[in-house]
């Protein structure tokens, strides 16, 4: 009963636990956004948090749904966002990582995160992470039936310092299974006279990527992950600024070769 009673987390006024966007739009980039919202249910108590944390990138990652809604009303794209703090549950972690559900993010604890029971624990899988990834999965499926490739562009922010240094990268560009899709992106960034990072400031390669590995890898899908720096994208004017600039560069990445084919495994 323990169970049930905690799975209560959404009151009806509350919205759901993903924003789906333009569904059948035309483009083949298909954009998804993990930490899109600071949003935490009433049920959470604000997770015992002042609620200046929730305004600060341990919450979201601060300007990337901006850059994602106008890339996908502009380029025509499907996009699904979160609704739901990456500190209620980390939709781009795996569910064993012990940042899924963090106790302490960036040396901030988080009192409502502490000493979860399985129940509590599974409520808000089920409420939050796994109706975000049946969005996707159910998108994507639909648009594959249709004989279409998406090509999967996942859309994050990055802080400018980490432990007192400076973060040079202008966008980072990560990738995993061989780079051949994410190489023409870098190579167009750079020509821009940007700072790119080639899977910098993470690396595709490790469980950051939960997302996209969960989806796209399995499929075969062209793939991307794209890492912005945060006081680069945190007005209006420059998420603006950084969905011209990737509009431009994604809408030629989907006519490149390498995103015409599956990835290999």
């Amino acid at each position: 009963m323990e169970l049930a009673a905690d799975l209560a987390l959404l009151d009806d006024d509350e919205p759901e636990p993903f924003e789906l966007i333009n569904p059948e739009g035309a483009s083949p980039l298909f954009l998804v956004c993990d930490h899109a919202s600071n949003f935490v249910p009433r049920a959470l108590q604000g997770l015992g948090l002042d609620p200046a944390y929730l305004s600060l990138h341990i919450a979201y990652d601060i300007g990337a749904a901006a850059v994602t809604r106008r890339l996908a009303a502009s380029l025509d794209a499907p996009a699904v966002l979160s609704h739901f703090s990456r500190l209620v549950v980390d939709p781009n972690r795996p569910l064993d990582d012990a940042t899924s559900i963090p106790a302490v993010s960036d040396a901030i604890p988080v009192p409502g995160n502490r000493g979860l029971s399985v129940g509590a624990r599974e409520a808000r899988i089920a409420t939050f992470f796994r109706p975000y990834h049946r969005a996707i999965e159910t998108t994507l499926q639909r648009r594959l039936g249709r004989g279409a490739l998406p090509i999967f562009v996942s859309v994050h922010s990055f802080t400018p310092m980490l432990e007192g240094a400076r973060r040079p990268w202008d966008i980072g560009v990560l990738w995993d299974h061989g780079n051949r899709v994410a190489r023409p992106l870098i190579e167009a960034l750079g020509r821009r006279g940007l700072t790119v990072g080639d899977n910098e400031p993470y690396s595709g390669t490790i469980a950051f990527g939960f997302t996209t590995r969960h989806h796209a890898a399995p499929l075969g899908l062209p793939q991307v992950l794209l890492e912005l720096r945060q006081d680069l994208i945190d007005t209006d004017a420059g998420a603006e600024a950084w969905a011209d600039i990737l509009k431009e560069e994604l809408s030629a990445l989907a006519h490149h070769p390498a995103a015409k084919e599956r990835t290999g495994a």
